[in-house]
């Protein structure tokens, strides 16, 4: 299929081909992951961090203690995940992981955040699928509503504040806002 806009952009979706991608997993646990995830992550009705926590150690992830996952929180894959101790999931969450995804010790991830390690090329008329790992380093916060694009380091202390867009890594103990996100300020953290 071919779709045309206007007469200047084509885009061939019938050579759209991501056969090289391998998610870890085969069909059968994919699809019990995804019933399970329906069910007790995205599901508001579950508030039970303790059983999301369990669950995520079933299918292959690593994580820490005092680790708190709030509810409607939708994790694609969780075989390529390892959360760190002490890290805070809120409301609606999405960490849409097609690539490994490491959230180290007392990370913050607000209302809303979207981690995205999946992007595609649109520079070539198969639209090809690009992934990237994510790294949140210790004391990462990302804000309500932020995004971290594929491949990113957001380094020690980092802010990602409400609402922006992570294109590029995050310098430690600075704050980043806007789309894209740019250095607005150091982070100063005081005893």
């Amino acid at each position: 299929m071919t779709l045309q806009a206007g007469n200047t952009t084509t885009v061939n979706l019938s050579a759209y081909n991501n056969n090289w991608y391998k998610p870890g997993a085969g069909f059968v646990k994919r699809t019990v992951w995804f019933c399970i995830n329906g069910l007790f992550f995205i599901n508001p009705m579950n508030p039970l961090s303790s059983l999301k926590v369990w669950l995520l150690r079933m299918f292959g992830a690593s994580v820490g203690k005092g680790v708190v996952i709030k509810p409607m929180v939708n994790i694609k894959y969780p075989w390529l995940l390892n959360i760190g101790n002490h890290v805070w999931i809120g409301e609606n969450v999405w960490i849409d992981n097609l690539a490994q995804v490491t959230i180290e010790d007392n990370v913050t991830l607000s209302q809303g955040a979207m981690l995205l390690t999946g992007s595609h090329n649109y520079k070539k008329n198969t639209f090809d699928l690009i992934i990237g790992s994510i790294i949140l380093e210790e004391g990462v916060w990302i804000g309500a509503k932020a995004i971290v694009c594929p491949g990113l380091i957001c380094y020690t202390h980092s802010i990602l504040t409400a609402g922006s867009v992570a294109t590029q890594n995050l310098a430690a103990y600075t704050i980043f806002q806007g789309n894209p996100a740019t250095p607005k300020r150091e982070r100063i953290i005081t005893p």
